[in-house]
């Protein structure tokens, strides 16, 4: 268990699109481990193995603690509602700024668990919202890509405002 540094905005590494996790061995436990610890000690809800410079189709979420941490290897949106939601949205690669985000309501994924096995889940609320921004994140894209220009350029500069010594 260890908690690794997270890789922070604007790190071209956030850009890039994740490889498909192709072993499902000790390595992928370990490092759903770490980034489990990364997030909570963040702390955030959600983390890509991207968040911390892996570039692996890795995805852990705890959103209740009655039922734990959740990881994703190699997710994929099957389906997506057309109805859509707006909710606040954030990143542990850009603490400390957040925005309203448009996402589908509900969708359905495809994904391997630890041991390779095929799953698939529907979500909706805030798992949902959390599967697609995560799913971005590992398609290369960062989650501010999502609003307007305006938006986008108002919290790039408050944050780097943030994030001066």
């Amino acid at each position: 268990m260890t908690i690794r540094p997270i890789v922070r905005y604007p790190d071209r590494r956030l850009a890039l699109p994740a490889r498909p996790v192709t072993a499902f061995d000790d390595d992928l436990r370990e490092l759903a481990v770490d980034l489990l610890e990364t997030m909570r000690a963040a702390p955030g809800i959600g983390i890509t193995a991207p968040h911390i410079g892996v570039p692996l189709r890795v995805v852990v979420l705890e959103l209740d603690a009655k039922e734990g941490p959740l990881t994703y290897v190699n997710p994929v949106i099957e389906w997506a509602s057309p109805e859509m939601i707006m909710h606040r949205e954030g990143s542990v690669s850009m603490p400390g700024v957040n925005d309203e985000v448009q996402r589908h309501a509900r969708v359905r994924i495809s994904y391997h668990d630890l041991d390779g096995n095929t799953r698939t889940e529907e979500s909706d609320a805030l798992r949902a919202v959390c599967h697609q921004h995560e799913i971005d994140q590992l398609d290369g894209m960062f989650w501010i890509q999502r609003l307007s220009r305006l938006k986008r350029e108002r919290l790039v500069k408050k944050y780097e405002k943030m994030s001066r010594p």
